[in-house]
């Protein structure tokens, strides 16, 4: 099986993943409802299980074994180790497939999607649209972050829609209290980002090196610190909600 390089740092950087991760009720929903009618459903780079559907028959793809090891308590009907780009399946094996943060982190984005096409009749995809995400006060104190190679090769809604019959293209705003700790969910609690604990379930931040992830902890922790932050980003703690480019892809 062959992976590629992020999923072998994940090895690694994905032992505590589920500390530091666990699914949004909010975008869960929003999931389901894109769900809706289907009965079989492959979840491909399903990691530790967080978005897997528990009304549905489900399969779960990961080619990641730490991740795998960390599925304690998912009631998901069969797990099988496998990348995106060469599914294990007959075609249209299931009524979906469905991907979420996931994709950026595949070697081919364009043979996966196939791959999803190939065996599932409708896909339901969560991405973030890079050019909007590039935009993330975040990026001012790690720009290290949008040079990193999952991040440059992070596919676009107008690379989905080539590869895919998309029928809708839903926002999927995150909530001021997201309970998911990918990278952009803390817009609004900026000192959440100091902790070590919490970047390590951030592949944007957990793969700068050490040197990268320390100069804008201090950057941001002298800008929080001197109020230089909210003066530039203090209205984001009004909002309730805001929209950092994720949005839910519905396709088939």
């Amino acid at each position: 099986m062959d992976r590629n390089p992020t999923e072998q740092v994940y090895e690694t950087l994905g032992v505590d993943y589920r500390c530091a991760r666990s699914a949004d009720p909010r975008i869960e929903s929003l999931i389901s409802v894109a769900l809706e009618g289907a009965r079989t459903v492959v979840n491909v780079g399903a990691g530790t299980g967080n978005y897997d559907p528990t009304n549905r028959w489900v399969v779960a793809v990961e080619p990641v074994a730490t991740m795998l090891a960390q599925r304690r308590g998912v009631s998901t009907m069969l797990v099988i180790r496998a990348v995106a780009e060469a599914l294990p399946f007959h075609e249209n094996a299931f009524d979906v497939a469905l991907a979420t943060f996931t994709l950026h982190h595949w070697s081919d984005c364009s043979v996966g999607l196939s791959e999803m096409r190939r065996v599932a009749i409708h896909q339901v995809i969560l991405l973030h649209e890079p050019a909007i995400n590039r935009q993330f006060w975040l990026a001012n104190y790690f720009p290290e972050t949008p040079l990193l190679a999952q991040e440059v090769r992070a596919p676009s809604i107008a690379d989905g829609q080539t590869q895919l019959r998309v029928r809708s293209i839903i926002a999927v705003p995150i909530p001021a209290d997201c309970t998911d700790g990918f990278l952009g969910s803390y817009w609004r609690r900026p000192d959440a980002y100091l902790n070590p604990s919490v970047r390590v379930g951030m592949s944007g931040l957990a793969l700068l090196s050490p040197e990268a992830q320390d100069r804008g902890v201090e950057w941001l922790t002298r800008d929080l610190r001197s109020g230089t932050w909210d003066a530039r980003y203090g209205h984001l703690r009004g909002l309730h909600e805001y929209d950092l480019g994720y949005r839910l892809l519905v396709a088939g």
